[in-house]
């Protein structure tokens, strides 16, 4: 399978690389430009990536943001109605509230202890800060593959209690179904 993506930052890029690694380690990952951040230029942009990849050949296209203050249902119907509707079909908009970090810290004891941090310092509303400090993210080195490795291996079921991570999963869940990919179901483990 081959799956392009376009991100705002590092972390969002490792977060998908783990995901990748988890549930389509075979995959193929192609990473399209900055998509921008106003409408406008979203507008604009978004052809320009989509084109970019389907000239790549890819299966699915993701796109993945931080809804920052924005409330993130809002924020991921303003990117689906800048979207070239041709392709609406092959993406999956993932919006994080808050940040990717609120989806990354959603189970603060496994984080804590994976860390080495006490689980009090992510369980708090915006974990970014703590999180980048206990992985020792700098703007020299941005800890991609330690982030990549944490996604993997982290308790996915539980992140379902975040309604954005629970409708970015369904998405991918869905969109991995039509092109013959499993993605584990993560309910049934929230179940047991």
């Amino acid at each position: 399978m081959r799956i392009g993506y376009s991100v705002e930052d590092s972390t969002h890029r490792a977060f998908l690389k783990g995901l990748s690694q988890r549930w389509c380690p075979h995959a193929e990952l192609f990473e399209g430009r900055f998509r921008g951040s106003t409408n406008l230029s979203l507008r604009r942009e978004f052809p320009k990536i989509c084109d970019e990849f389907v000239a790549r050949s890819v299966d699915a296209m993701v796109f993945l943001r931080d809804a920052n203050d924005e409330d993130w249902r809002q924020a991921q119907v303003n990117e689906r109605s800048a979207f070239p509707a041709q392709y609406l079909s092959r993406a999956v908009h993932g919006v994080a509230d808050r940040n990717v970090e609120c989806w990354i810290c959603a189970d603060p004891d496994w984080t804590g202890r994976r860390l080495g941090l006490a689980p009090e310092q992510f369980r708090v509303q915006n974990p970014k800060g703590a999180f980048e400090r206990a992985s020792g993210i700098q703007r020299a080195d941005r800890k991609e593959a330690e982030i990549a490795e944490l996604v993997r291996e982290a308790p996915l079921h539980k992140w379902l209690g975040r309604p954005s991570f629970e409708d970015f999963y369904e998405q991918l869940r869905a969109r991995s179904q039509q092109l013959g990919c499993t993605i584990e179901n993560l309910r049934d483990r929230a179940a047991h």
